[in-house]
């Protein structure tokens, strides 16, 4: 199957939920953070820096949960118009899961 390129839109909100996952992790290492979600550091570099722009969702949810993040709180950040990340909001305790 051919993969058709990105868009200029799809590239850009890839770059802005790397940067709101990169802000989330904050001073966690990225090994730590990767392996807690079942991730390669390699899988969670390339969409930290916007190489892998459109990640599975299951690996955005779990990466989110890692991070303390609502689901919610990741698509209004990468879908803002201005490009700005803000995630002030109330914390959650990285050991709580999300709800199911």
């Amino acid at each position: 199957m051919v993969r058709l390129p990105l868009t200029p839109a799809e590239v850009a909100r890839g770059q802005r939920l790397g940067a709101v996952l990169r802000r989330a992790r904050g001073q966690r290492s990225m090994l730590t953070t990767a392996l807690a979600a079942g991730l390669s550091p390699e899988t969670l570099r390339k969409i930290e820096s916007g190489r892998v722009a459109t990640p599975a969702f299951p690996t955005i949810a779990v990466l989110a949960d890692v991070l303390g993040l609502s689901l919610d709180a990741v698509w209004s950040e990468i879908n803002r118009s201005d490009g700005a990340v803000d995630l002030a909001g109330p914390a959650r305790d990285p050991g709580q899961r999300l709800a199911s």
